[in-house]
């Protein structure tokens, strides 16, 4: 199979662990330096604005997922479609892919960011959020929103590029993006004092580099994954299938964010302290759990290229390596950051109350954060084989369902937060028990069937 390309992979030969790695990496760098946007943002106004304008950043984030992950699932779709495709050697189908994909980006980009930046204090108010966060919190989701175009663009085109297993040159540009973060942080929060505006007016131009940097990329390739913004339009087959494996995944993720959004508001109702704390931990365990779910988009986007390619006794190889290398990384990383608690929330924080309350979550969460990702492996791996609508139903009951079952029967009777965070283990450990016999089924299923076409061939 022809891989011209220095940033391109072939995932469909030669010895997976390796290559998985080295899809990994950057990727997972790029997410570290992703997640340094928002620790950037969560220390410079802990620091320099006080502990009501840290909860109130905090304050938004249920609620930013739960209107952004409905459309970022799409990008999921994006990926494996261009991953099938290239697996199999159509250019055709994957430039259609790439073109489609764009405009379908700017789309959902420009529909949601208007949503968003109109219905945000409403949202808001039905979350319980404390008067004194609601006015910051306010401020920080429109000028998040209005600049969510950029970011969806974005990410479905490094989406697009982790598809051929460049996971590189997305690392360039965030490294390139992180910098012009930092400074426009200190600048607009310490020099000009602009607070929480200040800090979501930074992320958002970031945001904007990033976007400019990637699609530039797609302008300057050659080959299949060359990006014309004159040929930028729905192709309607690569739309059905686009939406065939990432609406469920988009579904699944914002069901996440409704189940999130209770825990979010049952947190509120503790007052800012504990929001707080349950913010600066939510931003210290994602340098936790962001690492290791590296390993599960290589998961997916090395299943759909050997998918497309028919190679199915690849598969089992490719999720036991990324399994593997979850519970390793995700052990390892638990371990030390929950050990670290209290000097880690110091970063974020001088206020007493806020770490305490930081440190009690992240020792019941990050040391069973793998549990999750493990999880997301079989539900990524059967995306890539074609089922989307098994694993979405699999998360809403055993995830969504269950957490907001657990809200009002477990954590009613005994209305503590170490109750309300044990949730989170719980249903992952529920969850990846299903996904792994759904997996296992429906992969024996696939096999046979692309068996039986080699063998017709």
């Amino acid at each position: 199979m022809r891989r011209s390309k220095h940033y391109e992979m072939d995932m469909t030969s030669g010895p997976i662990l390796i290559k998985m790695l080295r899809f990994s990496l950057p990727l997972m760098a790029s997410s570290v330096l992703q997640l340094l946007y928002n620790a950037a943002d969560m220390v410079v106004v802990g620091q320099f604005a006080g502990s009501s304008a840290l909860a109130a950043v905090g304050a938004t984030g249920a609620i930013t997922s739960l209107l952004v992950t409905l459309f970022m699932g799409f990008s999921v779709g994006s990926s494996v479609a261009v991953a099938q495709y290239y697996g199999a050697d159509r250019h055709k189908d994957v430039s259609e892919s790439v073109h489609t994909s764009v405009m379908l980006a700017l789309v959902c980009g420009v529909v949601i960011g208007l949503l968003g930046a109109v219905f945000s204090r409403p949202l808001l108010e039905m979350m319980s959020t404390p008067e004194d966060v609601i006015d910051g919190a306010a401020v920080y989701m429109r000028i998040y929103f209005i600049g969510l175009p950029a970011t969806m663009l974005y990410n479905f085109c490094a989406a697009i590029l982790r598809a051929i297993g460049d996971t590189k040159r997305p690392l360039y540009y965030l490294s390139i993006a992180g910098v012009i973060n930092v400074l426009l942080n200190l600048l607009f929060v310490i020099v000009f004092r602009m607070g929480v505006a200040g800090v979501a007016l930074a992320t958002a131009i970031a945001q904007v580099v990033s976007m400019a940097l990637v699609m530039i990329c797609l302008m300057r390739s050659t080959g299949s994954i060359h990006l014309d913004l004159h040929k930028v339009r729905f192709h309607g087959d690569k739309v059905k299938q686009i939406i065939k494996i990432g609406l469920p995944a988009g579904m699944q993720s914002s069901m996440f964010a409704i189940a999130n959004t209770l825990i979010q508001s049952s947190v509120n109702t503790f007052g800012s302290a504990i929001i707080a704390g349950n913010t600066t931990a939510g931003n210290i365990e994602a340098f936790v759990s962001s690492p290791q779910d590296a390993f599960c988009q290589a998961a997916m986007s090395f299943t759909s290229q050997n998918y497309g390619a028919k190679k199915p006794e690849r598969f089992g190889r490719i999720v036991a390596a990324a399994s593997g290398l979850v519970l390793t990384l995700g052990l390892t990383l638990g371990l030390i950051v929950a050990s670290l608690g209290h000097p880690i929330a110091g970063l974020y924080t001088s206020d007493p109350m806020v770490i305490k309350w930081a440190v009690q979550r992240l020792w019941i969460t990050t040391v069973t954060s793998f549990i999750c990702n493990l999880d997301n492996i079989f539900g990524a791996c059967q995306r890539a084989l074609g089922s989307s609508v098994l694993p979405m139903v699999i998360s809403i009951v055993c995830i969504c369902l269950f957490r907001i079952l657990w809200i009002n029967t477990i954590f009613q009777a005994s209305p503590t937060m170490e109750t309300l965070y044990y949730v989170y283990p719980a249903s992952w450990i529920f969850s990846l028990v299903v996904h792994f016999i759904s997996f296992m089924v429906y992969k024996k299923r696939v096999v046979r069937r692309l068996q039986g076409e080699l063998a017709a061939a």
